[in-house]
């Protein structure tokens, strides 16, 4: 009974033990089951959360980088504010900075806005406080005023056009816009890049669909196409909006002409039914006319003469005149035409001064004019050279109004041109094309007192003179002056020197110096070179072989003829082979 008893405390003691380890156990497998669970949702959280960080993140990138924004631009943050009384102006593809005026429902443009983009014939005759406007047929005149009522408004020194005068000579779509207050302009219409809008879209300040919006455009649209980029292309609306929009919603580039119902009045011109061939008979005095017979005795081919008879005197545009009616007779008799020529080359007489002034060039028109009907002179030729810039505007004008009285009385109008070059442009021989019957190329002064020893007019230059020429001026109404004469050069001690000689001199020269010249053919002339007293002389040669090849130019480019600089300087083979054989079987 001890035993057992002994034995039952045990079995109690350790059934207790047992019972308690599994309890254990049981209490620690939960706890871990617990803590995975724990764990997992932790884990399943984490994730979710990083799946959800990420989606918003893979949105916000998108909202970021994809979805266009809606934002409109502030048009006067675009345009910019202007003051009151001003309008902001849009010319075709430009936000200008100059403004215009409104004064009551009448718009004013600047008249320097306007001559410079729209048309450069609105002349500003400062002297008689007025606008001048040549028309093919009249000089037209419109005095400033000074409040905004009129066609001209002078404010401030500063000269604007009523819009209605703009738009009674040029051709013009408008669009007036408030808020701000601005005036869209198109102007140009032919030969204009466009593309049509393929769906619905906007046109933005910049590149890119967060720009701001400057304005919506529906399918259909045409557009002016401006630039392309890589996926975006810089455009201009109609009505006056620069932005961009993205390529793929555009058609193609194409050029484009608007069709257009406006009338002006044209120039016509006067010209020869056959090629022009000139020559310039220098007269110095009255008494040289009487040489005509004996100048052109030797000479055929020819079937217009050009004396040098006026020039000016002052600047208030009186004349010097060695003109001849007895000339004239003469000149006719033999088939000749006569272009009077009228220069400037009287020292000391400014020409700015003298075309800047309406009673000037009137007095100068006049002149010539009423002594081409006195005498019975064919045309005037315009040889004013040496005109520095500021003189461009006037002496356009100048021939504007020339033009006119010109055209009334039958006379034709040609004007003397040096080779295109950068430092001549303000000589606009586009605005002269338009208003003259010929525009002559006067090819020849490559080299000139003060320059480099080299040829006076190489094949190559006068070449690229013609085709420069022509990228302004019609070819059926270019002519193209060749030089009779050539320079001899003279080096001494490094100081050069020349002097201008005929072809018959030239030859001279050559032959009292047993030079023989060697044919270039880089320049298309004969060139001799000597040593004489200490000094070497070279010649580039002006003779029947360079001029047969400078006449080549005319059928080639198909010119209205050519003239020469000067009867007299040509030699016996030139008035034989240049005349009666190379001249009339190119230019017949």
């Amino acid at each position: 009974r001890v035993s057992r008893g002994l034995g039952d405390v045990y079995k109690r003691q350790t059934g207790f033990y047992t019972f308690g380890t599994e309890r254990e156990e049981r209490m620690k497998k939960s706890n871990d089951i617990q803590s995975r669970r724990k764990q997992l949702k932790l884990r399943i959280t984490i994730v979710i959360l990083i799946f959800l960080l990420a989606a918003i993140g893979l949105g916000v990138h998108v909202v970021q980088n994809y979805i266009p924004s809606r934002e409109h631009m502030s048009l006067t943050e675009y345009y910019g504010q202007p003051s009151d009384g001003e309008m902001v102006v849009v010319l075709g593809t430009d936000i200008m900075e100059e403004r215009a005026l409104k004064s009551g429902d009448q718009i004013y443009l600047p008249q320097t806005m306007v001559s410079t983009y729209l048309n450069q014939r609105y002349y500003w005759d400062s002297a008689n406080q007025q606008i001048l406007y040549a028309t093919p047929s009249a000089l037209e005149n419109y005095p400033a005023s000074e409040s905004g009522d009129g066609d001209v408004w002078l404010k401030d020194g500063t000269v604007y056009l009523n819009l209605a005068l703009v738009q009674k000579y040029t051709d013009l779509d408008t669009y007036t816009y408030e808020d701000p207050s601005r005036i869209v302009i198109q102007h140009e219409f032919t030969g204009i890049n466009t593309a049509t809008v393929q769906k619905d879209t906007s046109v933005r300040y910049r590149g890119g669909i967060k720009s701001p919006i400057l304005t919506d455009v529906s399918k259909g649209d045409t557009l002016i196409y401006m630039q392309a980029l890589e996926d975006w292309v810089q455009v201009s609306t109609l009505d006056g909006y620069i932005g961009y929009v993205q390529k793929k919603v555009l058609s193609d580039m194409e050029t484009t002409d608007f069709e257009r119902s406006f009338e002006k009045e044209d120039y016509t011109y006067l010209t020869m039914d056959d090629k022009v061939n000139m020559t310039w008979h220098q007269i110095t005095n009255t008494d040289a006319n009487a040489y005509f017979a004996d100048m052109t005795a030797n000479v055929s081919g020819l079937n217009v003469i050009s004396p040098t008879w006026f020039y000016i005197q002052d600047t208030s545009g009186n004349l010097g005149d060695l003109s001849s009616a007895d000339y004239v007779t003469q000149a006719h008799q033999k088939g000749y035409k006569v272009w009077g020529l009228v220069d400037n080359f009287t020292a000391d007489v400014s020409t700015t001064e003298t075309l800047s002034q309406l009673a000037s060039r009137q007095n100068i028109i006049k002149h010539l004019v009423q002594t081409a009907a006195n005498i019975g002179m064919d045309g005037i030729n315009v040889d004013f050279e040496s005109l520095s810039e500021d003189a461009g505007p006037h002496f356009l004008e100048f021939l504007r109004e020339l033009s006119i009285e010109c055209h009334k009385n039958n006379l034709v109008l040609s004007v003397d041109n040096p080779v295109p070059e950068d430092f001549t442009s303000h000589y606009d021989r586009r605005e002269q094309g338009l208003v003259v019957d010929y525009v002559v190329i006067m090819g020849y002064d490559e080299h000139y007192v003060g320059s480099d020893a080299g040829s006076v007019a190489s094949l190559p230059w006068v070449e690229q003179g013609v085709e420069d020429t022509l990228a302004e001026v019609p070819a059926q109404r270019t002519i193209l002056a060749i030089p009779f004469y050539t320079r001899l050069w003279k080096t001494t001690g490094g100081a050069v020197t020349s002097e201008a000689i005929g072809m018959t001199e030239a030859q001279n020269v050559l032959t009292e110096n047993k030079v023989e010249t060697v044919w270039d053919g880089s320049i298309s002339q004969n060139y001799g070179e000597y040593e004489k007293d200490g000094s070497t002389y070279q010649i580039w040669m002006e003779d029947a072989q360079s001029i047969a090849e400078k006449v080549k130019l005319i059928p080639k480019y198909d010119l209205a003829g050519v003239a020469q600089w000067r009867l007299g300087f040509e030699s016996n083979d030139i008035s034989v082979s240049y005349t009666h054989l190379t001249l009339p079987t190119i230019l017949r």
